[in-house]
């Protein structure tokens, strides 16, 4: 019986993290800190370790279509615990990404709390709250879900109505979007 090759698809996937993340996945040695620091490990379906491990041997399928990309809260714990310097929430950063362009999202509704976030970041440079939440509910059509305590954190002045705005707007959103800043 044969084992089956170490990069099934000739370490293509790998590769192409690597490249659109700018991290070098294939350093990790497998010491397990990122998960062990991580808070929210206990609710991933692949741990950190274990993603990076899918990773490196070409396993694209169970990556992209992980709850784990979406479960992240880029705390970045494990880029900081990394001995390695593997920034790993900037990997899942391209992750998330590379999972919305192939359709192979496993969290809908993280997925359109995503977008909406990125989306409103962009507009302004910072979160706007109510842009966010309008952005998300008219995503997800739950217009009403959540509705009285979007009232309490308005009554105490959590929730501002007018956004802020950052002074070099450009800067933020050629940090996002990198390859599109120029496009509005």
């Amino acid at each position: 019986m044969s084992l089956p090759p170490l990069h099934p698809d000739g370490g293509a996937f790998l590769a192409e993290v690597e490249r659109r993340s700018g991290v070098r996945v294939s350093k990790c040695f497998q010491c397990e800190k990122c998960t062990s620091g991580c808070p929210v490990a206990c609710d991933m379906d692949l741990p950190p370790n274990v993603l990076v491990r899918h990773i490196q041997l070409g396993q694209q399928d169970p990556v992209l279509a992980s709850e784990t990309i979406w479960i992240c809260a880029s705390c970045i714990t494990c880029s900081t615990r990394c001995p390695n310097d593997i920034d790993l929430a900037h990997v899942m950063d391209a992750l998330r990404q590379m999972s919305m362009e192939r359709g192979t999202v496993s969290l809908p509704r993280v997925q359109a709390f995503h977008r909406s976030f990125m989306a409103a970041l962009a507009t302004h440079g910072r979160i706007h709250e109510i842009e966010l939440i309008a952005r998300y509910k008219l995503k997800t059509k739950t217009y009403l879900e959540d509705a009285e305590l979007g009232r309490e954190l308005f009554l105490r002045g959590r929730i501002k109505l007018l956004p802020e705005r950052v002074r070099s707007l450009r800067e933020v959103r050629e940090i996002i979007h990198p390859r599109d800043s120029d496009t509005g």
